[in-house]
């Protein structure tokens, strides 16, 4: 179990960079391995990977024993799926599609208890306070929560130094395939007219003291957002750094094999 305090959110407060992976395999086992491979976040897709609520919990307690910080992206920032994420014990959470400051108040509402905000208090059943046998959990649970929220929208980007004033909102995450899509570049994610977008938006990030993140499966790429600025950054997809590596073994012994 996460022990008390946030130490993800302790580091992008620090401006510590934080190296992570994404797991969109939907599997518990896959997250415990790749929670021994020392990223330092790990994050639970529910966006764009067959997670429900039974197994992100699975891969919360399979991450738990280990350094790495596990990050829940829902699927949307509705009240109740945050409330719920929430209860299972995820401390960091990333919200994807929020166009608007507005958007950015609503999720950030969702996070916080009343009367800050407007989570419903469930907490003496739920794993976030150990069933209850964290006494101190309603009281530390909102300055616990780290908020990240997708820009990923050429509205994000237009909308992005509102977005960011947002208090509450700890980081924001630029989606660069989504916001290539918006851009009219869908599937070019490497277009010098995204990447400048990407360029911009982590300088407004960073001038608004918030963390930047983005995820790239460019080693080079990541490197250079990290010397931009970027807090948090992902680099790699767990299914597809399995796909890629079997194939490429497949080929291999393929290609090596006699003929016959």
């Amino acid at each position: 179990m996460t022990p008390a305090g946030n130490p993800f959110k302790t580091a992008l407060q620090a401006g510590k960079p934080q190296i992570g992976l994404w797991l969109s395999m939907a599997s518990p086992y896959m997250a415990e391995v790749s929670a021994t491979a020392g990223f330092d976040w790990l994050l639970v897709d529910g966006e764009h990977s067959p997670n429900d609520l039974q197994s992100t919990l699975a891969a919360l307690q399979a991450i738990a024993p280990y350094p790495s910080h596990a990050i829940v992206r829902v699927v949307e920032g509705s009240e109740a799926l945050i409330k719920q994420v929430l209860d299972i014990g995820a401390q960091t959470i990333l919200v994807p599609m929020v166009d608007t400051a507005a958007q950015a108040v609503h999720v950030v509402a969702a996070t916080r208890y009343p009367p800050q905000g407007v989570r419903g208090v469930g907490s003496a059943i739920a794993r976030a306070s150990r069933w209850n046998a964290r006494s101190d959990y309603l009281a530390v649970a909102d300055s616990e929560v780290c908020l990240l929220v997708q820009a990923e929208s050429a509205t994000a980007m237009a909308n992005l130094a509102a977005i960011c004033a947002v208090d509450g909102v700890d980081g924001v995450f630029i989606g660069p395939a989504d916001l290539a899509a918006s851009m009219g570049h869908r599937g070019q994610p490497q277009h010098p007219d995204v990447q400048a977008a990407i360029e911009g938006a982590i300088q407004t990030i960073k001038a608004s003291g918030k963390a930047a993140g983005i995820l790239t499966g460019d080693a080079a790429l990541a490197r250079r957002y990290l010397a931009m600025g970027c807090t948090f950054v992902a680099v790699g997809v767990d299914v597809l750094v399995y796909a890629n590596a079997a194939r490429a073994l497949a080929a291999e012994l393929k290609t090596q094999a006699p003929q016959r």
